[in-house]
């Protein structure tokens, strides 16, 4: 028996209803409050250092699983703590980065809510990737070049920041002259060193408007759900964008595009088929490449080009942190599909709670 066959065995003998648990951390607070309006208990692992919203906001944490290192919910007695409490784990960010995809799919014997198995795709390198997901959806992303020799446009670079690995770092060349030359100020600077390169990916720069298209897939009702736009607030690209043109030239340096925020927005209804379209090819691809396929909530990042084409340029295979701009207020799109705004937290938590009060939790976990 398979992890996941013993996850879903474990799901169909909670003799209780069922707690709902993440690492706390990204979206976290998003999921507690919406779980708390279905009426489940909550738990967060959170780690030392990083505890106190979550123990200021305990009108929506009922429980607070306090660790050394969020990795620490490896632990045997952490495992079981959670299993004794009849949780479900709702996977995030933080989640995937700091526990790691291998201890996810092959150690951490708790039901996850979603497709543990299809963290992985997030990744811009590896055998499993988020390019072959969308090459397989038939989505449109940008070009990759397999190396700086073969820059011949302007590109995107993603690569990871030297001091703080979890953070994917950004930087954009003009050809592959200017390449080498940004490498070379980044380096100085200490942004970036030799081991982040090696996993770095270069991408044409697509210019236009930027929106993360935030989607739920029910596996109960068979529906493919549009939950919310929202866009980036990026550090300190923020900041130079705040000054007129003049200053930027005057100013040493290159802007950096860290997240640390995000802005509700909309598409114009015109574009709305594609977006459903590209959701729905991407439900199809993850299905057949990585089964059960898509379970719950996912992102889709894209630029919608002058030509009203959209390009996908990242992927998000769980909550996306940008949902946090409704919490508490609920998405515009939710209202039209359920007569009232919900957050995505708690659109997780009403597809538990259907789950569970159908007898169908083990269709939901792995």
């Amino acid at each position: 028996m398979g992890l996941s066959d013993e996850m879903k065995e474990i799901v169909n003998n909670y003799d209780k209803k069922p707690a709902i648990a993440a690492v706390a951390s990204h979206s976290a607070l998003d999921l507690f409050d919406g779980a708390k309006d279905e009426g489940f208990r909550t738990i967060a692992v959170c780690q030392k250092g990083r505890e106190k919203p979550y123990i200021k906001f305990s009108r929506v944490v009922d429980e607070c699983i306090l660790l050394e290192r969020y990795k620490d919910v490896l632990r045997e007695d952490v495992q079981r703590r959670l299993r004794e409490e009849a949780a479900i784990f709702v996977p995030n960010r933080s989640f995937a980065v700091y526990v790691g995809y291998d201890a996810i799919e092959q150690e951490f014997e708790v039901p996850v809510f979603g497709n543990r198995y299809l963290l992985r795709w997030e990744e811009r390198v590896g055998e499993k990737n988020y390019y072959k997901l969308l090459d397989e959806a038939g989505i449109k992303r940008p070009k990759l070049f397999n190396s700086p020799e073969e820059i011949d446009r302007p590109v995107i670079v993603k690569v990871p920041e030297a001091k703080r690995r979890v953070e994917r770092g950004f930087f954009v060349a003009m050809d592959k002259e200017d390449y080498w030359k940004r490498v070379k100020e980044l380096k100085e600077a200490g942004v970036i060193d030799d081991e982040g390169l090696k996993n770095a990916s270069i991408e044409e720069l697509v210019l236009g408007a930027h929106f993360n298209i935030n989607y739920f897939y029910s596996p109960l009702l068979e529906d493919l759900e549009l939950h919310s736009v929202d866009r980036r607030i990026q550090s300190d690209l923020d900041g130079w964008l705040r000054l007129p043109a003049r200053e930027q030239l005057r100013l040493a340096g290159n802007p950096r595009m860290i997240e640390v925020g995000h802005l509700p927005a909309t598409l114009r209804e015109s574009l709305l088929e594609k977006v459903f379209d590209m959701g729905e090819k991407f439900v199809e691809a993850a299905r057949k490449l990585e089964p059960p396929g898509v379970v719950g909530p996912f992102t889709l990042q894209a630029v919608v080009t002058p030509e009203l084409e959209f390009v996908v340029f990242d992927v998000a295979p769980r909550i996306g942190g940008g949902n946090n701009i409704y919490m508490g207020l609920g998405s515009q799109y939710s209202k039209l599909q359920f007569g009232r705004p919900i957050s995505l937290g708690r659109r997780v938590a009403m597809e538990i709670r259907l789950a569970w009060e159908t007898k169908r939790l083990a269709e939901l976990v792995t």
